[in-house]
């Protein structure tokens, strides 16, 4: 491999801006957890009476907590323990979808430049404070600075990236939605997190890195890859957890299907509601997208549940 001297130049910012960035997005959502999960569990066994109910409560769980992944695992665990059925459950995880686009939303804002304050203040909080909460709450605001920081750092790290030709190759190959969708299911399966994928390319495209048609694709791709996680919380699990592991892909599975046959048109759209500003355009398709899927699965819920319990039938009692 030839020497790249843009390349190796801004290898060290960035690849310290990506590590700043996933380990505070894991962080806050690790203290997150730990700060509210226990009203978080007490409001899952109390309000899923019905689908609605479900998925306000999936919303605001995944906000309160940053991770729609770990709402949809404290439900599988709710699940093993007899504590909550399949069909409550499915609502939950339809809801948790869209709160994890609350996340997009914020990192679109171009706020990154000013993630020393709460870097401050959280350090400060932390170090000194006596109480507990407040060096929690201390925790959280230092972590939040961090993630902001991190996508700063990888902003400006990137910049030169402008002038590679095999990077803006790279990302016109992205522009075929198959291409993209894999790549973006890809990148979340190996970090874990379809929000870090779509901070990332929000931060790319502040850059003018990538083109909207390319960032929509990774979008739908990660959605996919984000997945993994409920896969593997199921496994050794009861039925109904079982059912609600992939309840989880067919959710993301069958709009995406969609989203991509659809795509020209599902990127009209997204521009059509949005203003001219790219990274605002990725989280709004973001939203859009996952507010979409709710709708287009809430008229199937009955048959979907019916389906699901069809696939993963109940154990048959050997007399």
């Amino acid at each position: 491999m030839a020497y790249n001297p843009t390349l190796f130049s801004i290898l060290p910012i960035l690849v310290g801006g990506l590590i700043f960035f996933l380990f505070a997005i894991r962080s806050l959502s690790q203290t997150l957890q730990d700060a509210f999960s226990e009203q978080v569990k007490r409001h899952i066994k109390r309000y899923t009476k019905n689908i609605y109910l479900s998925i306000f409560l999936g919303i605001i769980a995944t906000i309160a907590l940053d991770s729609s992944s770990a709402v949809i695992i404290i439900t599988i665990v709710f699940i093993n323990a007899g504590s909550l059925n399949f069909k409550n459950a499915m609502g939950i995880i339809m809801g948790a979808n869209i709160g994890t686009t609350a996340s997009s939303q914020i990192i679109a804002l171009n706020i990154s430049k000013y993630a020393y304050i709460p870097m401050v203040i959280g350090f400060l909080l932390w170090f000194l404070a006596k109480g507990t909460k407040l060096k929690r709450n201390g925790k959280i605001l230092l972590y939040f600075g961090m993630l902001f920081y991190g996508l700063f750092l990888l902003e400006n790290s990137v910049e030169p990236l402008k002038e590679s030709g095999l990077f803006t190759d790279w990302m016109l190959a992205m522009n075929d939605p198959l291409t993209g969708a894999a790549t973006g299911g890809l990148v979340t399966l190996i970090i874990q997190s379809s929000s870090a994928t779509v901070g990332m390319l929000i931060t790319l495209a502040k850059q003018k890195l990538i083109e909207l048609p390319a960032a929509l694709a990774a979008m739908l791709g990660a959605e996919l890859g984000t997945c993994s996680d409920t896969l593997l919380a199921v496994i050794g699990g009861t039925r109904d957890a079982i059912r609600a592991g992939i309840f989880h892909l067919l959710f993301n599975l069958f709009p995406i299907g969609i989203g991509l046959l659809f795509f020209d048109q599902f990127t009209s759209l997204v521009r059509w509601l949005s203003s001219d500003n790219i990274a605002g355009q990725i989280a709004n398709g973001h939203v859009l997208f996952s507010v979409l899927s709710v709708l287009l699965f809430l008229p199937f819920v009955n048959s979907m549940y019916k389906f699901v319990n069809y696939i993963i039938p109940k154990r048959v009692s050997k007399s």
